[in-house]
């Protein structure tokens, strides 16, 4: 059976992905921290899976991370899905430490835990997937903190990628455009919404490279709207 661990999968691009991958021989970790939205999350996917374990932490701690990575156990996984991650949108010069501590912690330092404590025990054939968004390559006023974050993890990535290429893992990156997500609602202002993607293609091209042979890396991944970008 094949083990796949999705963070940030109560809603959003996650969950979507979580859907396109369930399937009878596939236990699903699906990490969050919505337990209503969980909730829905589960019920779209346990019928269709081996098994579902849901895992209720905040990354935004070092000793949350470290309690989600005892729940999933030794046993080795065969999917990390890097998505969880929160948005501070506002001028530089109001983002508070507080705010900058949880953006580094939910958007790098989970991510990092993650992947440095399960790719070394991944069977050859598994992948890593970052969700990075074109935030990762591109600066936008009053998203800095977002930006720094994707463009950190970017770099770490790419360089993790290299190491783990003789033991057959791949490291996947993802560069949606801007994704018609919950996020949108949880900030100020008017945002284009029926311009953005959807999180089903986004979940899609992930399926898409995950399918690929084994000795096949999709490295990268950039999508954007034919109706044009925000």
């Amino acid at each position: 059976m094949k083990r796949f661990l999705i963070t940030g999968a109560s809603r959003g691009i996650s969950r979507a992905i979580a859907e396109k991958l369930a399937g009878r021989d596939v236990e699903l970790l699906l990490h969050g921290r919505d337990t209503v939205a969980h909730a829905q999350t589960r019920k779209a996917v346990e019928p269709k899976c081996a098994k579902v374990t849901m895992l209720i932490h905040d990354l935004a701690t070092a000793r949350s991370v470290s309690d989600l990575i005892a729940e999933v156990g030794r046993e080795p996984i065969d999917l990390l899905v890097n998505n969880a991650g929160i948005a501070v949108v506002k001028p530089f010069t109001e983002i508070t430490s507080v705010e900058w501590e949880q953006t580094v912690g939910v958007n790098i330092t989970a991510p990092f835990l993650l992947t440095q404590r399960f790719a070394p025990r991944m069977p050859p054939g598994s992948s890593v997937v970052n969700i990075l968004f074109v935030a990762a390559k591109t600066a936008f006023p009053s998203w800095s903190a977002y930006c720094m974050s994707k463009f950190v993890l970017e770099g770490f990535s790419r360089c993790v990628r290299e190491e783990l290429r003789d033991r057959k893992i791949r490291v996947i990156n993802v560069y949606p455009a801007a994704t018609d997500t919950d996020i949108w609602s949880q900030l100020e202002g008017e945002w284009p919404r029926e311009r953005m993607m959807s999180a089903t293609q986004v979940a899609e091209a992930v399926a898409f490279a995950l399918a690929r042979p084994t000795d096949t890396l999709v490295e990268n991944i950039t999508l954007s709207s034919l109706v044009g970008n925000l």
